[in-house]
C-alpha cells in the first residue's frame, strides 16, 4: 500500500524530530559524541503484518541514512508494554551482575516501544526474526511421517473435542501419537556446523528459562506461538505483545492455567535432556535473582498497578473480545484460523 498523498506532504517536515525506536546507550558522563538521528524520509510503501487492529509497518531512513522499520500501532495501549520492556532491561542488569547468572550469558531480548496517546504507539521491528508459528506449521508439513496428522487435522480433531466436551483424553493421546515435534530440525537447518549449532541450541534453552521465568514471576499470558519470534543469529525467543499480564489471563472465559508456554515443540528443540540440565539449572538462578531483587522489579510493576490513568485489569467485555480472537472459528466443517492450530503446536 502506497502512503496517501496528503499524508506525505505531512512527512516531509520531519527533519527535526528524532527517531524514537532508536537505542540510544546511556552514557554515565552524559558525554554524548554528535548528535541524535533523527528522520530524513518514510519510505513510500506501507505494509500490513495481520492482526486485529491492522497495525502498520513503515521503513524510515534515519539522518545517518540507515534504514529502520517500525511498527505503527492504533487503537492498541502500548503503556504497558513499554513498561514490561523497563522491567526486562532491569532484569538483564541484574542477572548481569550475579556471577553464575553472567556465566550463562541469561538475559531477556528487548525492543523499544514508544506510547504516543493510550492508544497508539510505535514498537521497534525485531529485524532478523522469525515467528514461531512461521517455522513450526510448515515444518510439521515437511517432517511428517506416513499415517501423521497434519496441522490443520491436528487442530480440527482438538475443537471437535472441546465442542463435544467428552473423550478429550482420548482426543489429546491420539494427537500427540500421530503429531510429533519436530523443532529440533530448526538448529539443525539453521545452524551447519557442529560447534554452532550446539551453541545456538544452548542460547535457545537459556532463553526459553528466562522468559519463563520473568513471564511466570509478572504473570504473562497470551503466548501463542504468534507471539514468539525466534531470533535466526542468535537463535534466542524475543515475546512480543504484552499486553496480557499480572495473570489476567485466568480471568479469560477459558482461563490460561498453565504458567509460561513449554509445550512438546519447544522441549523438543533443547535436546535429548528436554526442560531437565540447562532448562532447570538457568531456571533455577533467575528465580534466585529475582527472589533477592523483589524490591527493585516491584518498584517498577507498582507504576502500572498504581497508575491512576491507566487500568491494566481486563474487563469483562475485553477478555471475551480476546477469547473471541484466539478461538473464534467458522464451526466445525469451517476453515481453520491459525489461532486454532497454534495449541496443535
Amino acid at each position: 500500500m502506497n502512503v496517501p498523498g496528503e499524508l506525505k506532504r505531512r512527512l516531509r517536515k520531519l527533519t527535526l524530530l528524532p527517531l524514537v525506536s532508536h537505542k540510544v546507550p546511556v552514557d554515565p558522563s552524559c558525554q554524548y559524541s554528535g548528535s541524535f538521528p533523527t528522520i530524513e524520509s518514510v519510505d513510500d510503501k506501507i505494509s500490513f503484518v495481520g492482526g486485529i487492529n491492522k497495525p502498520k509497518l513503515i521503513k524510515v531512513l534515519d539522518s545517518n541514512q540507515t534504514w529502520h522499520r517500525e511498527l505503527v500501532k492504533s487503537r492498541d495501549d502500548l503503556r504497558q508494554d513499554a513498561v514490561m520492556q523497563q522491567l526486562f532491561g532491569l532484569v538483564n542488569e541484574l542477572l548481569l551482575q550475579d556471577q553464575a547468572a553472567h556465566a550463562r550469558q541469561l538475559r531477556i531480548e528487548t525492543y523499544k516501544v514508544v506510547p504516543f496517546t493510550p492508544d497508539s504507539g510505535v514498537v521497534g521491528w525485531v529485524e532478523n526474526t522469525l515467528p514461531l508459528m512461521g517455522y513450526l506449521r510448515d515444518a510439521h508439513r515437511r517432517y511428517a511421517r506416513k499415517g501423521d496428522l497434519t496441522t490443520d487435522k491436528a487442530a480440527l480433531m482438538m475443537r471437535t473435542a472441546r465442542m463435544e466436551g467428552a473423550k478429550q483424553r482420548e482426543s489429546f493421546d491420539e494427537i500427540c501419537g500421530r503429531f510429533m515435534p519436530v523443532f529440533r530440525h530448526f538448529f539443525l537447518e539453521t545452524y551447519r556446523h557442529p560447534s554452532e549449532w550446539f551453541e545456538r541450541r544452548l542460547a535457545y534453552t537459556r532463553s526459553v528459562a528466562v522468559n519463563s521465568m520473568v513471564g511466570y514471576i509478572i504473570g504473562l499470558g497470551d503466548r501463542h506461538s504468534s507471539n514468539i519470534l525466534l531470533h535466526l543469529q542468535s537463535a534466542e525467543v524475543v515475546h512480543i505483545d504484552l499486553g496480557i499480564a499480572f495473570e489476567q489471563g485466568l480471568l479469560l472465559p477459558t482461563p490460561e492455567q498453565v504458567p509460561f508456554r513449554l509445550t512438546r515443540d519447544l522441549v523438543d528443540g533443547m535436546g535429548v535432556t528436554g526442560c531437565e540440565g540447562v532448562m532447570r539449572r538457568c531456571s533455577e538462578n533467575v528465580l534466585r535473582v529475582l527472589r533477592a531483587h523483589r524490591e527493585e522489579l516491584l518498584t517498577i510493576a507498582e507504576v502500572l498497578i498504581h497508575d491512576p490513568l491507566y487500568n491494566w485489569a481486563l474487563t469483562p467485555n475485553q477478555a471475551a473480545k480476546h477469547q473471541r480472537r484466539m478461538t473464534e472459528s467458522a464451526g466445525a466443517d469451517g476453515p481453520i484460523a491459525e489461532d486454532d492450530v497454534d495449541p496443535a503446536l
